[in-house]
């Protein structure tokens, strides 16, 4: 697959993406770029029953997954967990016959509240990003997912518009281009 530019799929998951500054933002920048799919996930499964098969056949058609989500608790929101749980099964995603997501891209994209400097040792939440994504890192290694650089936003309350259209267009070069790696405060 050298020199073709990989299929990519947004996940998409915010309870409120309509009230959130930060996240409707950085969707509506990827929006206008034709060789990314973005999947609103709460708009899909507004009552939560997600359509497994229809999830996956979704994941066969792309090279590239990023999931965007706000991180609260030191994870992702509800539904993008369960979405997880289910779509990612056994004989699916791993286990005897699972390979669908095999030499798939993995990245996320998360925006929080706290300031860069509380995500580190000695910082407010006294672990760095990298450590409390780990878990999905771990997921991604288990269903044989190639595990790639995030994006991270931090401060969400202290972005102003001028540092959000600068944000949203790094965001967009984030998903679509395989190599770059942006680390934003």
């Amino acid at each position: 697959m050298a020199n073709q530019t990989k299929k990519t799929l947004v996940i998409v998951t915010h309870p409120n993406l309509n009230s959130s500054r930060i996240n409707k933002r950085l969707t509506e920048e990827l929006l206008i770029h034709e060789e990314v799919t973005v999947h609103l996930l709460y708009e899909a499964y507004p009552d939560e029953q997600i359509d497994v098969e229809k999830e996956r056949q979704l994941l066969e058609n792309y090279d590239r997954i990023v999931l965007q989500f706000p991180f609260y608790w030191y994870s992702a929101p509800y539904l993008l967990k369960k979405w997880l749980d289910k779509v990612w099964g056994s004989g699916w995603a791993y286990g005897p016959g699972g390979n669908k997501l095999e030499g798939k891209e993995l990245r996320l994209a998360i925006s929080t509240g706290g300031v860069r400097e509380a995500y580190q040792a000695g910082g407010f939440h006294q672990y760095s990003y990298s450590e409390l994504l780990r878990p999905f890192q771990a997921s991604a290694n288990r269903v044989k997912m190639l595990y790639k650089p995030s994006f991270e936003i931090s401060g969400v309350r202290e972005v102003n518009d001028e540092a959000l259209e600068k944000l949203a267009k790094k965001y967009a070069e984030f998903v679509t281009q395989p190599f770059l790696i942006v680390v934003e405060s």
